[in-house]
């Protein structure tokens, strides 16, 4: 995941839990300006401490895996969906 890409999920659930970027920089430690620089693609590089804080006021988490050489196949992605626990399939 590259750091824009990370800004624009930051911006996307700052708007959908209805913080302004003020509220948030304040809440995640952070100064407005760097909050703004991320969301808007103007970091050539942000320190890790200050992502996992911005997301972690977000209530969300970087997650590190194994990269993936190929894209997964059907089957995979099915399997994956029967095995996950979080999933209500009562419906």
């Amino acid at each position: 995941m590259t750091l824009n890409l990370i800004g624009e999920k930051t911006a996307s659930r700052r708007k959908a839990l209805g913080l302004s970027q003020s509220a948030l920089a304040k809440q995640a430690k952070v100064g407005h300006s760097t909050l703004d620089a991320l969301e808007n693609g103007r970091l050539g590089e942000l320190g890790v401490s200050k992502v996992i804080r911005i997301l972690a006021a977000l209530g969300l988490e970087l997650k590190i895996q194994e990269a993936a050489d190929r894209r997964p196949t059907l089957e995979e992605l099915m399997e994956e969906d029967l095995n996950d626990p979080g999933l209500d399939r009562r419906r």
